[in-house]
């Protein structure tokens, strides 16, 4: 897919043009806290918090979304992974198929186990663990999105993807060099965003990382 090369200042809202979410909403430092050693696998303590941020911008866009929901998706979306051997994470999670892989069905599973176990003595009530659930349930592995709240968890999940961070790290997890990878998220990724806020974003995103990276060079 070809994306238009702009200046990520002429993109409006995104992490690579300073923007911060709008709206104040609850603070989940509690569940940070709780979910922090399961969130040590896989950068995913880099991976989360970035996704996190790119959910909270999404939930800008969509103020109809229930914002909790989401927020606390995201947050645990991949805290599963913690309960996988990394060797067997990085053999089986990144090959061709990765995502039919046992690896990624099971880290969907344990992630809401996870939630299940943490988020009821925090005081969430029974529907909204459940929400929740269902979205890490299938992120990676189910083909559509359910609702609203699942479609901006998908989204977030690959923006942080756009990132100078994101193509960093992800780029070693495919055995890719930057500007490889770079092309995966504009040939494959992109296309794979759901909403119109998430394809400027990650529009914004890959400007400001081609440019910071120098991937026309490197």
């Amino acid at each position: 897919m070809t994306i238009q090369s702009q200046h990520p200042l002429d993109l409006g809202g995104s992490v690579a043009t300073g923007q911060s979410p709008r709206v104040e909403r609850d603070c989940l430092d509690e569940v940070w806290r709780a979910a922090a050693p399961f969130l040590r696998t896989r950068q995913n303590d880099t991976h989360t918090p970035l996704s996190f941020f790119f959910a909270e911008l999404l939930l800008d866009e969509h103020p109809q979304a229930d914002d909790l929901v989401v927020r606390l998706a995201i947050l645990l979306h991949d805290s599963g992974w913690s309960a996988i051997d990394e060797d067997r994470i990085f053999s089986e999670g990144f090959v061709a198929d990765w995502r039919t892989s046992d690896v990624r069905y099971l880290h969907e599973v344990e992630g809401c186990r996870i939630a299940r176990d943490l988020l009821p003595p925090l005081g969430y009530p029974e529907g909204v663990v459940d929400a929740v659930t269902r979205i890490i349930d299938g992120h990676d592995t189910r083909p559509v999105a359910h609702c609203l709240e699942d479609e901006l968890v998908r989204d977030a999940d690959r923006l942080w993807r756009f990132t100078p961070a994101g193509i960093a790290l992800a780029s070693g997890w495919f055995d890719k060099t930057p500007a490889e990878y770079y092309e995966q998220l504009t040939e494959r990724t992109y296309s794979e965003l759901i909403t119109d806020a998430a394809r400027r974003m990650a529009t914004a995103e890959l400007a400001r990382s081609r440019e910071l990276l120098k991937l026309d060079i490197l």
